[in-house]
């Protein structure tokens, strides 16, 4: 398993986040709506919404996980953070990555996942939209547009929680 890397602007990017307010925060219908529509049109088991801490995740919205963080090196929105575009594993048994993952190797049991970073109004990437799977599967470019528009939205709602 390789750790999330650290971007090289670590120091701007958690004061940045910090500024945002978002951290730790109750759960918000405006955030459990996309996550629940990814679901349900994406036909996965978990969507979230992650927050990338200094060292851990945590989900401002989650569906079908029951914890509401993990550590941060063992992420896979850790990796996805530091990603220009869209993140895809098709399969993370064949991922030297993720392949030894605690979460691929042991509950819940991750084979896909596909996430997107979501951006502050400073452009510095403070957190990922996400789906996940417990069977590998590609995705068509349709459900990718259908990944970048709910991340869209996702990071259009973080932004609106911008203490002013």
């Amino acid at each position: 398993m390789i750790n999330a890397p650290i971007l090289a602007n670590e120091p701007e990017r958690l004061e940045a986040l910090q500024k945002i307010g978002i951290l730790d925060t109750p759960p918000e219908d405006r955030f459990d709506q996309i996550t629940k529509e990814a679901i349900k049109l994406l036909k996965v088991p978990i969507s979230t919404i992650s927050i990338i801490d200094k060292d851990r995740e945590w989900f401002k919205s989650c569906q079908g996980v029951t914890k509401n963080w993990s550590d941060r090196s063992v992420s896979f929105c850790g990796h996805a953070l530091v990603s220009k575009d869209i993140f895809i594993i098709e399969d993370t048994l064949n991922d030297g990555r993720f392949k030894d993952n605690p979460a691929v190797i042991g509950p819940p049991f991750i084979r896909f996942y596909a996430g997107v970073p979501l951006y502050g109004d400073n452009d510095l990437p403070i957190g990922v939209f996400c789906i996940k799977d417990f069977q590998p599967r590609k995705v068509s470019l349709a459900e990718i547009d259908l990944i970048l528009k709910l991340g869209a939205m996702a990071q259009m709602e973080i932004n609106n929680s911008i203490k002013k």
